[in-house]
């Protein structure tokens, strides 16, 4: 299975490597952004955080879509940051899966990227029970990742 991790370049980063050994024998590659951390990784594509510059996350629309497009994957899994924003809803009009994993630090509230992407996810989870109360019925609990 070819998977795409997409996320930022810090504490979600370091959540979805506390993944990996899911992920092992899978054709793994990520979106991110560039970063020091980032640059640990072998197979990636980068570019600069999006943040809150609208023009900036429009121009990154057209590069999600040739990624997507040249990768292929079966399957896009996130623990968020907006960078996974142009992701989902480009891998939507694709109909590639999605599974997104609301941040470990999430405890109370949910993110702002977990309420916009929640619409378009296969797959929604969240790491501690009290958050399924804060999102509909396609939210799940599975534990977290530590």
């Amino acid at each position: 299975m070819k998977i795409c991790l997409t996320c930022s370049h810090g504490g979600h980063l370091t959540e979805i490597l506390q993944l990996m050994d899911a992920f092992e024998g899978n054709d793994i590659f990520f979106i991110t952004y560039e970063g020091a951390r980032s640059s640990e990784l072998t197979r990636k594509y980068t570019m600069k955080n999006l943040g809150k510059k609208p023009l900036r996350f429009l121009l990154s629309v057209p590069k999600v879509f040739g990624i997507l497009l040249r990768e292929k994957p079966d399957i896009i899994i996130s623990t968020g940051s907006e960078i996974a924003i142009p992701v989902f809803y480009a891998a939507k009009v694709l109909r590639i899966k999605t599974m997104f994993i609301e941040s470990l630090c999430r405890v109370e509230e949910p993110s702002l990227t977990g309420k916009v992407l929640y619409p378009v996810s296969d797959v929604f989870l969240v790491q501690w029970k009290q958050l399924l109360f804060k999102f509909g019925r396609k939210a799940q609990y599975w534990g977290n990742v530590l």
